[in-house]
C-alpha cells in the first residue's frame, strides 16, 4: 500500500492507475532474454491522461559545418554544457573543431567557451558540481572550477578535481577496496568492509554504505563512523540472480541498493534501506522484462524507463505513467533533485517533487 500522506504528492503520477488497478509493463534495451528466474507479470494499463511538455527551450547556433547532435549534460536545473564533437559521423577535424558551450539559465540561452584541444581522435565531456571536465584522446585531459574560463591540462588517468567531485569515499578500481579522498588521491581504509564482489559505496549523513555481488547473490556492509569500523548487513535474496549492486541516494535522502541482472537488461531487485542496519526489499508487481535506467525520485519512488516506455514503482507495484519521455531517455537525479532525461536529441528536465514535475525540453542544434 502506499501512505496516505504520500498521495497528494503522487497524484499526478499514480491515482489514474490506482483508480483503474490496472497495472502494467516496463524495459530495457537489447538483448530481449529474462532471466529464467525472473517472469514480469504483464497486464493491460489504464488510460493515462497525456502530459505534455510545459516549456520548450530550443537554440539554434550558426555553426559553419555539419555538426552531428551535441553531449549534453545538466549539474542542476539551471546550469549545463553541450559538446559538439562529430561532424558527418566523424570526430572533428581542422574543418571542424569541437565546440563547446554553456549554460547558466537552463538551456534558455547557451554561450560558447573556449575549446581546450578542439582537434582531436576522440572528445568527450563530464560534469559534475563545480567541475568541468573534457577528454580529448590522445592529448588527456582538460578540467575548469570557473565554469570554463580556463582549463587546467593533465595526463594519463582521470585528473584528481574530477576524481574528488564524485565523493570522499569511493570504490578503488582493481582493488575491491575503499578508499577516502584526501585531495590529491584516494587512500585505502584501514578497515574494510566483508563484501563479496564490491563496486559501491555510498554516504548519507553519517552512513557510509557499501555494496557488491557475487555468485548471483547482493551483499551489504555500513559504517557509522566514516570506515573505521563496518557491520555486515543481510539482503533479502532477490528473485533472480544479481551481478552488479549499486547504492543509489534519492533527493531527500534514503538509501537505495539497486540489483542489476547478469545480462544488465533485465528488469532489476530493488532494496530500500530501512535502519538501523536492514535492508527491505521492494517489489514491483506488474513490471517489465526490461529496463533502460532506474532513478529514485523521493518518498520511496524509483522512475524507470525502458523498451516499454516508462513507469514508477511505488507501494510495491509497477505503474506505467503519463511523462513527456520515451524509453529512449536516460534517467539521472541531478544534485537539486531535477530529473534529468537525456535522449538522443534532447534533454528534458523534469523540475519539482517526486511525481510533481514541470517538463522542460531542452534542444540545441544547428542552421
Amino acid at each position: 500500500m502506499i501512505d496516505r500522506k504520500l498521495l497528494p504528492a503522487v497524484a499526478l503520477l499514480l491515482v489514474p492507475a490506482l483508480a483503474a488497478c490496472s497495472i502494467g509493463d516496463v524495459r530495457r534495451t537489447p538483448p530481449t532474454r529474462a532471466p529464467r528466474s525472473h517472469r514480469p507479470v504483464v497486464t493491460t494499463p489504464a488510460p493515462l491522461r497525456v502530459v505534455d511538455i510545459d516549456e520548450v527551450r530550443r537554440t539554434r547556433l550558426a555553426l559553419p559545418q555539419r555538426y552531428g547532435p551535441p553531449f549534453v549534460e545538466f549539474v542542476d536545473a539551471g546550469h549545463g554544457y553541450a559538446l559538439f564533437a562529430s561532424c558527418d559521423g566523424q570526430p572533428p577535424g581542422r574543418d571542424c573543431t569541437a565546440l563547446l558551450y554553456s549554460t547558466v539559465d537552463g538551456g534558455r540561452s547557451w554561450q560558447p567557451l573556449p575549446h581546450p584541444r578542439p582537434v582531436a581522435e576522440d572528445q568527450q565531456l563530464y560534469a559534475a558540481p563545480g567541475v568541468l571536465a573534457l577528454l580529448a584522446e590522445p592529448y588527456g585531459w582538460y578540467t575548469s572550477t570557473d565554469g570554463g574560463a580556463s582549463f587546467t591540462h593533465t595526463s594519463g588517468s582521470e585528473p584528481p578535481v574530477l576524481m574528488g567531485a564524485r565523493g570522499r569515499f569511493q570504490v578503488i578500481e582493481r582493488q575491491d577496496a575503499i578508499g577516502e579522498w584526501d585531495g590529491g588521491r584516494l587512500r585505502p581504509l584501514a578497515a574494510q568492509p566483508s563484501v563479496p564482489g564490491l563496486n559501491s559505496v555510498g554516504e548519507e549523513g553519517d552512513l557510509l554504505v557499501a555494496a557488491g555481488a557475487d555468485g548471483g547473490r547482493p551483499y551489504a556492509a555500513i559504517s557509522r563512523n566514516q570506515g573505521r569500523s563496518w557491520r555486515t548487513t543481510p539482503v533479502p535474496v532477490p528473485d533472480g540472480e544479481v551481478a552488479v549492486l549499486r547504492t543509489v541516494l534519492a533527493p531527500d535522502g534514503g538509501i537505495w541498493l539497486i540489483g542489476e541482472r547478469p545480462d544488465r537488461t533485465g528488469f532489476p531487485a530493488f532494496w530500500r534501506f530501512a535502519g538501523p542496519a536492514a535492508w527491505a526489499r521492494v517489489g514491483a508487481v506488474g513490471h517489465p522484462a526490461q529496463a533502460r535506467s532506474v532513478a529514485p525520485i523521493g518518498a520511496g519512488l524509483l522512475a524507470v524507463t525502458g523498451p516499454d516506455g516508462v513507469g514508477v514503482v511505488a507501494g510495491g507495484r509497477y505503474y506505467h505513467v503519463d511523462w513527456p519521455l520515451t524509453g529512449d531517455h536516460y534517467l539521472t537525479v541531478l544534485v537539486d533533485g531535477t530529473i534529468a532525461a537525456r535522449g538522443p536529441d534532447d534533454v528534458i528536465l523534469g523540475i519539482g517533487w517526486t511525481a510533481n514535475r514541470r517538463w522542460i525540453k531542452v534542444t540545441l542544434d544547428g542552421d
